[in-house]
């Protein structure tokens, strides 16, 4: 008998999946909330210098929105190999109870593989204030590009789907008015020195 298969993303899958699907649909989890506590050191940061991104973190009575993914069962040994390569950085595979748009009148009950971080993993980085995330986000890069981006791609996803998420919208505020302010120290900079040279652009 076919059998449905959803993969959830709350994080970079939102707006780059990167794999093939039959349908995609925003939805959400329920007692997890999403965290920047994940240390990246392959995609947005390197070894000894990494980035911060999301992973899930138990709160009862929290609502995760992301966006789910239905995968053909024809393609889903290679997206989970691409998936388990992608999220090597601390990930790990789990089945969660998934409600996606729609459901909420049909009553219909999934189960979606999530990808998540736990504390036991080597690049687990915990709980920081939240000017401290901002911090490092601003100074890390890594294969994948810049920290900042990753958040405000995030924010703006989370935005598009009228999904609200405090910690991300804020940690996106903070890093946007210090990204900005360090863009214009530079232009006051460079203007006293008779303006920015050929080449060098605006982060």
């Amino acid at each position: 008998m076919h059998r449905e298969t959803w993969i959830f993303g709350y994080g970079s899958l939102i707006w780059r999946p990167a794999f093939r699907f039959e349908q995609m649909a925003p939805g959400y989890v329920v007692g997890w909330a999403r965290r920047f506590w994940q240390g990246s050191a392959d995609h947005r940061g390197v070894p000894g210098a990494p980035g911060r991104v999301v992973t899930l973190v138990p709160e009862p009575g929290a609502r995760c929105w992301g966006m789910a993914y239905r995968v053909a069962e024809s393609e889903l040994d290679e997206v989970l190999r691409a998936l388990d390569h992608r999220e090597k950085g601390g990930y790990a595979r789990c089945d969660m109870p998934l409600t996606i748009v729609g459901d909420m009148e049909s009553g219909a009950a999934r189960t979606a593989i999530v990808y998540m971080a736990t504390p036991d993993n080597p690049d687990y980085l915990g709980p920081a204030p939240l000017p401290v995330i901002a911090a490092q986000v601003l100074v890390s890069r890594g294969p994948s590009g810049s920290n900042v981006e990753y958040v405000l791609r995030l924010a703006e996803a989370l935005a598009a789907m009228n999904a609200d998420d405090e910690h991300v919208s804020e940690l996106a505020r903070l890093v946007r008015d210090r990204h900005e302010a360090a863009d214009h120290a530079v232009d006051r900079l460079f203007s006293a020195r008779g303006g920015r040279p050929a080449g060098i652009a605006r982060r």
